[in-house]
């Protein structure tokens, strides 16, 4: 039996063992060849509820003291295969202190393309993906960088945008608003807006700041790709159409160029695992937002159209993707998330 590590990530990890261990009990008859073991800092984390069994993070550690205690962990526990969130590049970088003690670790990227990914601006400088191009877009740190691109970019496009060049689940980001205070904002519920005057009022306070994208705004449907890849061969790519209107659900469609980006992606930075690839429509057609090398929040969502993602990509490492046969994706099915109540830890 594996024995089977998740530290301290991100919440959808709790839908990925879930999904794990039922699809190891479908293919072995109920005899799982998989043990799954969580870990957090949080005693009473939801995600726990899904493994066999977990502990409790020491809070604080990072770094390579958190390596060093990743390392004891995994010979105390017998963890033959670590897949890990936290300190993911460190640990990756570490790989052959792991395989010195038994554990294989499943890293999707090096430590240098991870680091690359957090950045999206540097991300963006060097992208070679004709068939989804980013954004037009300018990096800025300076009141006067933000008022040089916010002259160039304003005459292209009708509307722009800003958001943090390091940040997840959209933190910071925003569409200027020319209009309405932020105020009128507030009681419009108009959420993800901010006043573009305002916005530079508050820049201009700070002599320098985080780097910043200012960016033309796209406004056309977003679309998020669950993928599955070895060593930079993408073996399944699940894409969620987010429909617009509340309620509505996401639309499982395979784009053809969608599709092709997911490949070169994976290829030209040699991605590995289950991770996640953002694109949006605008003027131009398809855009590339962004690669999330982890689990989405949505992973439940594009399983639930044919492909266990966490499986495969599991089961993958583990045997070899010649073993395994990937199911077909139900294209133009609509999907959903149902939220239910549970007991905590």
């Amino acid at each position: 039996m594996q024995r089977v590590w998740f530290n301290k990530t991100f919440s959808s990890v709790g839908t990925a063992m879930r999904l794990i261990r039922e699809a190891d009990s479908a293919a072995t008859g109920g005899q799982p060849r998989y043990h799954i073991v969580c870990s957090n800092t949080n005693a009473h984390a939801a995600a726990f509820l899904s493994a066999h069994e977990y502990a409790v993070e020491p809070s604080g550690l990072t770094g390579l003291n958190y390596v060093e205690w990743c390392l004891e962990f995994c010979r105390d526990r017998h963890i033959t295969i670590f897949w890990p969130g936290k300190e993911a590049g460190l640990i990756g970088s570490a790989s052959a202190r792991f395989a010195a003690i038994g554990t294989r670790v499943l890293s999707v990227a090096s430590e240098e393309t991870l680091a690359l990914m957090h950045d999206k601006a540097r991300f963006c400088d060097g992208l070679d993906l004709p068939m989804a191009r980013p954004a037009d877009y300018r990096a800025v740190t300076t009141i006067a960088d933000y008022d040089a691109a916010y002259a160039e970019l304003r005459p292209l496009h009708r509307k722009l945008c800003i958001k943090p060049s390091e940040s997840v689940y959209g933190l910071g980001f925003a569409v200027l608003d020319e209009e309405r205070t932020s105020a009128q904002l507030l009681l419009a519920g108009a959420a993800y807006q901010i006043n573009a005057q305002e916005l530079r009022s508050g820049l201009a306070q700070m002599a320098s700041f985080k780097t910043l994208l200012l960016m033309e705004y796209l406004d056309g449907h977003e679309y998020s790709a669950d993928c599955v890849a070895d060593q930079g061969k993408l073996i399944c790519a699940v894409p969620r159409k987010k429909l617009h209107g509340g309620g509505s659900g996401q639309l499982i469609e395979l784009r053809a160029d969608l599709l092709a980006a997911c490949d070169k992606l994976a290829r030209d930075y040699r991605l590995n695992g289950v991770f996640n690839i953002q694109f949006r429509e605008g003027v131009n057609g398809l855009a590339l937002l962004e690669i999330n090398p982890r689990m989405s929040g949505g992973i439940g969502m594009a399983c639930a159209a044919g492909p266990n993602l966490p499986y495969l990509a599991l089961a993958g490492f583990d045997q070899g993707y010649d073993k395994l046969t990937v199911p077909a994706i139900r294209e133009g099915m609509r999907v959903g998330e149902s939220a239910y109540a549970v007991e905590l830890p």
